[in-house]
């Protein structure tokens, strides 16, 4: 793309019958272009799809039931929010906690189930369920916001891999394997014990079951071991639904190295990436981390649980007196330049994780209202509205057709 030179230019404005001329600065120039980009920006987070592959709204509401049809005071999540910001499509992340896998993880996945529906049943004109691509074009030509869900943590399965044909039924159209600690199908990158030393043999099986029903494999949460395995493993692409690129976190396994980012690549899917200041700014991470070894300390010598008034209490303390500065919105995009430049354009898209990541969102992404400020940032450093529209749902909308098409030539085979 040739650079764009400013240069003067006089300004003919015909009025009255006759012609005069106005002499235009080239120091109001930068800013009229500021303008016209944010304005080019508003307008295409309204013309495009935009499909975010992660949002935590299940979980949230779980704790705190809210009417997300109207404008919330809390939370990243709502319809007014969702339109301002030109969102169509958001994964409902079905959360699982690590604690539920001991007992109890498959019937809170149903509760979660029932309520995403619910939001469908209750506000028709505004929501819409989406178990395929195609659903997802008709409630975009519809005008309503598809709400496609996900089961953030294996542990609903059990060891049964009837479970996964189950709660296929029920309407999931993703599974992330794992989440911050080892289960029965995987270890996981936040767990210093792994057990398996990547897939276990369930979960070898969950892969191939997955293939075969056309449900995407999430490896967002996951350990490195079980990343390759699952490369090695999967016959259709996979995708990261929520996560950033480990060149700007070193050391942090949560992240992707470049080594996934290659193999991710020939695998043929999409890592979206992760909104959170901890994922996109190793400064926060570094702070946050010593913040949450401190909360750990205190738990532990307190003896307390960390949904504990006493916990929260101290948590909300140290956190006023130890403030730690956001990300910012362009932190965001250097993590898309990134992978665009290692692996392509066709391999990144936006998994924001928003009510998945608490008081750590970006400045300018601070909920769904925030996605024109995102493409505004793509557009200042030139990208197309072709890839605009691949990262902002053409990357995972043509993946998941993919995978579709893969798993019905598996059907067909028999």
């Amino acid at each position: 793309m040739k650079p764009f030179i400013l240069t003067p230019f006089i300004l003919v404005i015909l009025a009255g019958g006759y012609a005069c001329q106005k002499e235009v600065s080239i120091e109001n120039q930068p800013l009229m272009i500021d303008k016209q980009l944010q304005e080019k920006a508003t307008r295409l987070a309204h013309e495009l799809v935009i499909f975010d592959a992660h949002i935590d709204v299940p979980f949230r509401l779980s704790k705190k039931i809210d009417d997300i049809s109207q404008r919330t005071q809390g939370g990243d999540f709502d319809y007014p929010r969702a339109r301002e910001g030109g969102l169509n499509a958001a994964f409902m992340a079905i959360y699982i906690p690590p604690r539920y896998q001991k007992g109890g993880a498959k019937e809170l996945a149903d509760e979660l189930i029932l309520m995403i529906e619910g939001f469908s049943t209750q506000w028709p004109e505004k929501f819409a369920p989406a178990r395929s691509v195609a659903e997802i074009r008709s409630n975009f030509a519809q005008g309503k916001i598809s709400l496609p869900m996900g089961i953030e943590n294996g542990a609903p399965l059990e060891d049964n891999l009837e479970n996964l044909d189950y709660f296929y039924r029920q309407g999931i159209r993703y599974l992330t394997l794992t989440h911050s600690r080892s289960n029965l199908i995987c270890d996981s990158s936040g767990d210093p014990q792994h057990k398996w030393n990547g897939l276990s043999p369930f979960g070898k099986q969950v892969v191939l079951r997955m293939n075969r029903l056309g449900m995407i494999i999430d490896v967002s949460h996951a350990s490195d071991e079980t990343f390759f395995q699952v490369m090695q493993l999967s016959a259709a692409p996979v995708i990261a639904s929520h996560s950033s690129c480990r060149r700007f976190t070193p050391g942090w396994e949560r992240n992707m190295s470049d080594e996934m980012l290659l193999q991710l690549k020939e695998n043929g899917g999409v890592i979206q990436i992760n909104f959170g200041s901890s994922f996109i700014n190793n400064d926060y991470l570094r702070s946050k981390q010593e913040r949450d070894r401190n909360i750990y300390q205190y738990l532990e010598s307190h003896d307390l649980q960390e949904w504990d008034e006493a916990a929260q209490q101290h948590y909300g303390k140290y956190s006023r007196e130890h403030p730690i500065p956001y990300a910012d919105v362009s932190d965001v995009v250097d993590h898309i330049d990134h992978v665009v430049k290692l692996i392509g354009v066709d391999h990144v898209g936006l998994g924001s994780d928003f009510d998945g990541v608490g008081d750590s969102l970006p400045i300018g992404l601070k909920d769904v209202s925030g996605y024109p400020n995102l493409i505004y940032q793509l557009l200042k450093r030139g990208y197309s509205e072709t890839d605009i529209e691949k990262i902002c749902s053409g990357n995972l909308l043509r993946v998941w057709s993919e995978i579709e098409r893969i798993a019905q030539q598996l059907q067909t085979k028999g």
